[in-house]
């Protein structure tokens, strides 16, 4: 991904050392931050689908609970299933690995659930070792090396120069605080950077400890140009870019806040706010509409029951007592009512959310 200076005279992106707080360098390109992440790869024999079957769900969410007993359920992100393996009763899933993913070569049996529905069930599980690939280059193309960063260049050998732990700070074209990765810097070229003179363009092995999913660049794109000033903007897109919308809310440092615990200041107690429930139609829709309802366009105001609950007990922009009035109200009662812990266990997660609100000091009228 490529980003120009902007007229201000900023830099996109800044380079700091993590240990010693210094600026490496700031730039105005950076390549090589995307990518398609470690899919894995699973292979569920003696698939038993329960009702649909997942083959043509991408992008989807699923928990995969062991049937013995012997772990906890783990997520797997952005599945896509391949359909049946040629010449056996095996269904063959690939996606990312969420929270809880187990390290050891489980075989066992796995029943599989979207969060709303049991999916189906297998009699045994297997992963199957993906083909290794090297992590892509990243480029700081135009960078103005800090001190520091002429010093090691200097003195370090040119082929291989490893400077430890880093984080690359980005900014939104009004300079705001965008986002911030960390990686690992290890150095395997610099030479003069044809954007101007004294700037050098820097290549680095890729060693991101947490490349930015290839789906997640139309977000990146749209919201490097400010936040949203409107609410709704997410609303017609699918649950797969919500959750990342979500995603980025949720990481995105705040100004005003400290970035480390994600708090700002609140307002008074007392206020009335408004959700407006018409596009509240799965989990990560939830989270927006009750995010922006408190905080506004772009708001974040929790991710999950006990998040909410955080959010509630201050430090996100509010503390109880306050009203919300939940219009259309009926969208998310028909979506949300039948819902699935990651074990599997079924609760109303519409109810759910009034008891936290309820709990809080919120007063919440239906309409």
């Amino acid at each position: 991904m490529q980003e120009n200076e902007t007229r201000q005279g900023w830099k996109r992106y800044t380079l700091t050392d993590t240990e010693r707080g210094h600026v490496w360098g700031r730039c105005a390109e950076a390549e090589g931050l995307f990518g398609q992440g470690r899919r894995e790869t699973y292979e569920l024999f003696g698939w038993a689908p329960e009702g649909a079957e997942v083959l043509g769900w991408a992008g989807r969410e699923v928990w995969l609970v062991p049937g013995d007993g012997t772990l906890d359920p783990w997520l797997l992100e952005d599945v896509e299933s391949l359909g049946r393996h040629p010449g056996t009763d095996g269904l063959v899933l690939t996606g990312l690995d969420g929270h809880g993913a187990p390290s050891d070569g489980y075989r066992g049996p796995v029943r599989v659930h979207d969060r709303q529905r049991w999916l189906g069930s297998c009699r045994e599980f297997a992963r199957v070792l993906p083909p290794w690939r090297p992590d892509p280059a990243i480029v700081l193309r135009g960078l103005a090396p800090g001190e520091e960063l002429r010093r090691a260049l200097t003195t370090g050998t040119r082929r291989v120069l490893d400077l430890g732990e880093a984080a690359l700070e980005v900014r939104d074209d009004l300079g705001e605080p965008f986002a911030e990765l960390l990686l690992w810097i290890t150095v395997s070229a610099w030479y003069p950077s044809p954007l101007g003179t004294g700037l050098i363009d820097l290549e680095l092995e890729g060693k991101l400890s947490a490349p930015v999913p290839e789906q997640v660049r139309p977000l990146w794109e749209r919201w490097l140009a400010g936040p949203p000033r409107t609410p709704g903007t997410w609303a017609g897109l699918g649950t797969r870019p919500r959750w990342d919308w979500l995603d980025h809310v949720r990481g995105r440092p705040r100004p005003g806040t400290d970035a480390s615990a994600g708090t700002g200041a609140d307002r008074p107690s007392g206020p009335a706010y408004a959700l407006d429930g018409r596009h509240v139609t799965d989990v990560p829709g939830l989270y927006l509409a009750l995010g922006e309802a408190f905080n506004g366009p772009g708001g974040y105001f929790g991710a999950n029951l006990d998040a909410l609950a955080d959010c509630l007990g201050g430090g996100f922009g509010h503390t109880g007592p306050a009203t919300l009035l939940w219009r259309d109200s009926a969208v998310a009662r028909e979506h949300l009512g039948q819902a699935l812990t990651s074990d599997g266990q079924p609760y109303d997660l519409f109810d759910a959310v009034l008891d936290v609100l309820a709990e809080r000091r919120v007063r919440v009228t239906l309409v």
